[in-house]
């Protein structure tokens, strides 16, 4: 069962462009729930230790967001309000 993308609203699982794109701790829940087993976390956003498992996580996630960067659209790229570069601000990448 798939989770409402909605990023307004009492039920918002996902934040908004603006503050930095990604899903709400609320929508993580929400997804865990109707997926029993899934290991999704939200993002790692804080200082981490160098060698830490989140240390890990985020190199992970900013090697893979830079591909998606990388093959998105020149509008995308160039826009420093595209949902991906704010994600990846909001990871710290």
């Amino acid at each position: 069962m798939a989770i409402r993308k909605t990023t307004k609203g009492p039920g918002a699982n996902y934040r908004p462009t603006k503050s930095g794109a990604g899903m709400t701790s609320k929508g993580v829940r929400a997804y865990r729930a109707a997926n029993p087993g899934s290991k999704l976390k939200t993002a790692v956003t804080g200082k981490v230790k160098k060698g830490s498992k989140a240390a890990g996580r985020r190199k992970s996630y900013c090697a893979r967001s830079a591909g998606q960067l990388r093959n998105s659209s020149a509008k995308t790229k160039n826009d420093p309000n595209s949902r991906i570069r704010q994600a990846r601000r909001r990871w710290k990448c």
